[in-house]
Order: C-alpha cells, then structure tokens, then sequence
C-alpha cells in the first residue's frame, strides 16, 4: 500500500497532499531557538512535531534536507551578556552555552539531527547581499544607518496571517520609531555603533531578527523550500515578514507549504516567560524520563493547545510504561512492514495530518491481539521507534528517600484529615507529590 502525506497549510487553511517540487526530496526549514536560555516546553513540542514529520516524510520515501537555525544575535543574548559577563560582546559565549544545552535536551527527546543548523553569525555577508537587492528594487530603504523593509511595497503583506495592512495595524503593538516611513516597516539592517559589530553599505550595525530565516533558508535549502515550520505564535510578524521579503527578493513564491503547530498553555494561558508560567525541559526531566514528555507531545494532535499539567504527564508515564513493557523484548526490524493491516491503520492517522491521537489508538486498542502475533508485534514496535521516535525503555522505579520534611508533613496531613481539612489535607499531598512521594489514602 502507499502511503501519501497530508497536512494542513496554514496558507490555504485546508489539508493538502505534500508534493515535492523536486522529484522525492523534500526542503524542510524550521525556525530555530534564540539561545540565550534553557529550551523550555514549547521548544520541546515544536521540535517534536518537525522531527515526526521528517520520520514520516523518510518512511513514506522522500528524501528530506531539514534545516533548523539558531538566532545566535538579538536583543537577549546581548542583554544576558551584559548582566552575567559584565560586557555585551560577549554574546557568543551565551550562545555557545545554550546551544550546547538545547542539542542535549534535542538528543534526550529523540530528536533526529537537522541535515544543517545554521548560526546567524556564519551568514552576514549573505544577509548583506539579500538586503542590498531589496532595497535596489525598492521594497526597502535605508534610514539614519539602518534598513527597513516597505510593507506598503508589497501588494501581498498578510496573505499567511489572513489579515489587511489596516487589519494588522489596528490589532499590533507597533514600536514608535521616527525613522520608518510606516509603523508596520520592519528592521533588516539594525544601526549598531561600537566594536564587534559589522560594517555594510550603510554603516556598522547587524542583521534584523526577519530577515535571518530568509537568507539562511535560500543558502541552504535553494530559492524554494517545499516546508516551513514553527510554532503558531510566530505566523505574524516573523513569518509574514518572511514571506514578504522573501518574494520581493526572488519574484516568486518562497514557501508552498507552511506548517504551524499550536500553543502550550498553563492553566488555559499560553505559556510564556512573560506570565512566569513556564517550564524548562530540564525541569520536567529531572522528575521524567524524556521518553514520558515526547510521549505526552505525541498523545496531543500538533495543530490543538496542549493543556500542560503534571496529572497528564503522570497519566502518559503510566500510558508509557504499559507499552515499554509490551515490547520490551521485541526487536525491530530493519524495514518498515507497510502492508502489515495495522501498521497500515497507524499509518493511515499519521498521513492524515500527524494525527498521532489517532495512531497510538490503534497500537492500544490491538494490544490484546498482538500478543500471539510476533510479526504484527515487531512491525508495530518499528514504527513507534522509526517514525515516532519512542525508544520503548522500561522505565526504573526511583527510590524516594524519605526525609525529615517528608516525615514532618505526613504528620501534618494526618493531622489534618483527622480535622476534616480536606483543602489543607490537599494541599500537603500536591507538596508531598513534588518531593516525588505519592501518598495513598485509607478510609478514616
């Protein structure tokens, strides 16, 4: 049976069948982190979903260039360079420290390497060239030594946000700033005076945050990319901008199909610094194996809000071990058996738009009949482990040593209980859970 790939653009709005421009292979950029902190949970689902698509998109056949960047120049870096080294130049060792960081986390979710993960930095001259076109065909103009993109030079600005320039500008938060000749214009030459920066025709300065992607896109994956991926929150500005100069640039279209996948949120909010509502990766793997939060980011379709709670978390590892134990001594096999009927019904979810909801139904629903199925058993096992990515390790059962605030607090709590406090009696649990002791209650 072939399988054919559908996903939803966020161009057009619908499902469309992915078809390469260029016979099998795929060009996949994905917008990477600004490393000026640990990968939080968002990073996490992001890369998730990019690195199932490229599984599928290998499984199925293609051949996939998956290109992700790292913004390793902004305002951040700068800013965390200032306050933690004493000097703002000093960027580059920030970014060196989380880029390491977030290629560990990448490796303990099971994340696939990126064919290349280009840096910013390594592309001035390229962005300087890209720039110098756009402003000689007039869709940008320099201002007291920076550039700015026109938006009102490009007919089709708001196209993948769905929204009119009047519309974009009565809903944004548009900075005040006397050099634009429009508060929609955005920066691609920011005027930056001082060592360590870069000279260009129009004085020394560094690249704006748009138009990164744009360039490093075209230099590694060519004038056309068949996917481009992120998170929901960066369809306007990021890549409506990108979309802008792109096309002002090449004359053509830049992207065919642009995936996004929805928020993280906390207590029905998007997470965000911002709120102070968010968590690190590193922070969820103190307490779960990786394996249990690619798990959770799986058991979540990409395009729904992900309602983060440790309930969840602790349903998933439960959810997960069943499964490591059903085919912890089941090897894989080098192939994919695509004619196998239920791998064909897994496949049938994940080539509808990543459904991975639906694909890991299937697996538990056919547990009870895999069982006297060795065949069926390792075909099913080769796919949760190629295309999903889930290595099916028996997770160990941590020790929790019990220590005097342990001990002080099960007094507490019964003491509570016996009052009849039952918020109070709660509250001690949930507490008593985040030092990872799980207390079980006998009728009084």
């Amino acid at each position: 049976m072939v399988h054919k790939l559908q996903v939803t653009n966020t161009l057009s709005g619908k499902k469309e069948l992915i078809i390469p421009h260029d016979d099998k292979r795929i060009a996949l950029y994905v917008c990477g982190i600004t490393p000026y902190d640990f990968a939080h949970v968002g990073h996490g689902r992001v890369n998730v979903t990019f690195d199932l698509l490229v599984r599928i998109l290998s499984g199925i056949g293609y051949e996939v260039r998956y290109c992700r960047n790292f913004t390793d120049i902004d305002d951040k870096l700068l800013t965390r360079a200032e306050r933690e080294l004493g000097d703002r130049m000093r960027y580059k060792e920030i970014a060196e420290t989380y880029i390491k960081a977030f290629s560990d986390d990448m490796n303990a979710l099971g994340c696939l390497r990126p064919s290349c993960e280009p840096r910013v930095t390594d592309t001035i001259d390229e962005i300087i060239d890209f720039i110098r076109v756009l402003v000689e065909k007039g869709y940008a103009y320099e201002a007291q030594g920076s550039v700015y993109f026109s938006v009102n030079s490009f007919p089709g600005y708001g196209k993948l946000s769905k929204r009119t320039l009047d519309e974009l500008v009565a809903g944004a938060r548009v900075e005040v700033n006397e050099e634009k000749r429009d508060p929609m214009d955005f920066a691609l030459w920011k005027r930056e005076l001082g060592r360590g920066f870069w000279d260009s025709p129009w004085g020394m300065g560094r690249p704006g945050w748009h138009i990164e992607c744009s360039v490093m896109s075209k230099k590694h994956l060519g004038e056309f990319i068949d996917i481009h991926g992120g998170g929901m929150d960066l369809i306007f500005p990021h890549h409506e901008n990108e979309v802008a100069q792109s096309e002002a640039y090449l004359g053509h279209e830049y992207v065919h199909y642009w995936m996004h996948n929805a928020f993280v949120r906390i207590d029905k909010e998007k997470m965000s610094k911002s709120l102070g509502n968010f968590f690190t990766l590193r922070q969820l793997f103190e307490k779960y194996n990786p394996m249990v939060v690619r798990f959770m980011f799986l058991g979540h379709h990409y395009r729904s809000p992900l309602d983060f709670s440790f309930t969840d978390l602790d349903m998933m590892q439960k959810s997960y071990q069943r499964l490591a134990r059903m085919f912890s001594t089941v090897e894989i096999s080098e192939e994919l058996d695509l004619k196998n009927p239920v791998v064909s019904q897994i496949m049938e979810f994940l080539c509808d738009d990543l459904n991975t909801p639906g694909a890991l139904g299937v697996v538990f629903e056919n547990l009870q009949s895999l069982q006297g199925a060795p065949d069926s058993l390792r075909a099913v096992k080769t796919v949760l482990v190629k295309l999903l990515g889930l290595s099916l390790e028996l997770l160990l059962e941590k020790e929790v040593e019990i220590t005097p605030e342990m001990e002080a607090l099960v007094a507490e709590r019964e003491r509570a209980r016996a009052a009849k406090d039952w918020k109070k009696s709660d509250e001690i649990r949930d507490k008593l859970k985040a030092l990872g002791y799980e207390v079980r209650d006998k009728k009084l």
